[in-house]
């Protein structure tokens, strides 16, 4: 509970949501006491006031999300330099060796989870093992705001006796598959003939019965995980049924693309465009330029000419942009074919891209959008919520 908030989000029914008018109703993110009333992830926010009439809906703030994990991260380097960030709410932390200079593992979990707590203002769970796998499943044994450990002896006890679709890698449409085999329990898919997994789900079967054994051997990885692409994409709150319109919504999505771009120091040589028309009919088309940019009027330009190309005069209802083909910022090059000044854009997308990220997305803002009842930065960031939760090995 911060900043003059009546309640506590996080000990109340209450969910984070995505905008009913704009048709992103669903839920991103919901309490434990919400999750009590069987409340799931990316239902709508219609069912979920049904399963619980009083819920509590609040919108998503990204860059809050952000300032927090960087907050995070920080201090967690504190403790070992082989830090992997997984997701905007969750890290891998390698801590080998490491004891000779903080102490007993689980000691140290502790100092961090309370350090978090009383320095951020937010809760972590934390769970330690030999490897990610389990560490990730140790620290969703029970929150909040918990250390738990989950090593190989503690596995038949802690770990098998959980519904299976626990497990990860077994989602929505394997658990279904499991349980037609009998299969109920991390137990019973770790006691499974592998062989039979195999002959039913393929690779994916072994995966799982691996992973049910708590076998997994990847590495934390301290390095930024390998980018293909960077794409953003909305639902527009009404049909676009003209140019002009599709053009400001493709204009807010490259905003958003090409901060991102900049922001992870990559150029792109590749541009994609994607919409989908009222009756759920998608089409795409990509480019590949000559050249590597993080321009966002360069990125801009080239969208429209896609959008040009694929636009059959439908009524629009879903808009994205994606640039790949990624490469350093160092490696940029200059169009030939630019009408304005290369050098002049740039740092004035470096300055934008300073007072957004000081001040919040909405400090600055192009004039076009000012009367044209189409918010800025439309498209969001994957504007999720997710209560935060850090995995140290």
């Amino acid at each position: 509970m911060q900043h003059g908030a009546l309640a506590d989000l996080r000990e109340i029914p209450s969910v984070v949501g995505g905008n009913e008018e704009s048709r992103h109703g669903i839920v991103l993110a919901k309490s434990l006491p919400a999750k009590r009333f069987h409340i799931q992830t990316g239902e709508t926010l219609y069912s979920a006031r049904q399963k619980c009439p009083g819920l509590v809906v609040v919108p998503p703030h990204y860059w809050l999300y952000v300032e927090c994990s960087n907050a995070m991260v920080q201090i967690l380097r504190e403790y070992s330099p082989e830090v992997q960030r997984f997701s905007v709410d969750e890290c891998f932390l390698d801590y080998t060796k490491m004891d000779k200079h903080f102490g007993d593992p689980v000691k140290v979990a502790n100092v961090i989870k309370n350090r978090i707590r009383d320095e951020l203002g937010f809760t972590v769970n934390i769970g330690i093992s030999v490897n990610k796998l389990l560490a990730k499943m140790a620290g969703e044994l029970k929150k909040p705001d918990m250390v738990h450990t989950l090593y190989p002896d503690e596995i038949p006890e802690k770990m098998w006796p959980l519904p299976v679709k626990e497990l990860i890698m077994v989602g929505r449409a394997t658990a279904p598959k499991l349980h037609a085999l009998g299969i109920h329990t991390i137990g019973d898919l770790a006691k499974c003939d592998v062989q039979l997994l195999e002959s039913k789900l393929k690779s994916h079967g072994r995966l799982i019965w691996e992973f049910s054994n708590g076998i997994e051997g990847s590495s934390v990885r301290n390095d930024r995980p390998e980018m293909k692409g960077i794409g953003n994409s909305t639902t527009t709150p009404f049909d676009v049924t003209d140019e002009k319109t599709a053009f400001m919504f493709i204009l807010s999505l490259t905003e958003t693309v090409a901060m991102r771009l900049r922001d992870a120091g990559l150029c792109c040589s590749l541009v994609a465009v994607s919409i989908r028309n009222k009756d759920f009919i998608s089409y795409a088309r990509q480019r590949k330029i000559h050249y590597a940019t993080d321009s966002t009027d360069e990125i801009y330009s080239i969208a429209k000419q896609l959008f040009r190309e694929i636009w059959r005069d439908e009524p629009v209802r879903h808009l994205g942009v994606r640039v790949s083909a990624l490469s350093l910022g160092k490696n940029s090059q200059l169009s030939f074919f630019t009408q304005k000044d290369p050098v002049k854009m740039k740092a004035l997308d470096s300055a934008v891209d300073n007072i957004r990220l000081k001040h919040g997305s909405r400090a600055i803002t192009r004039a076009a959008f000012a009367h044209s009842g189409i918010s800025a930065r439309s498209g969001g960031v994957g504007e999720e919520d997710y209560p935060i939760m850090s995995s140290i090995l």
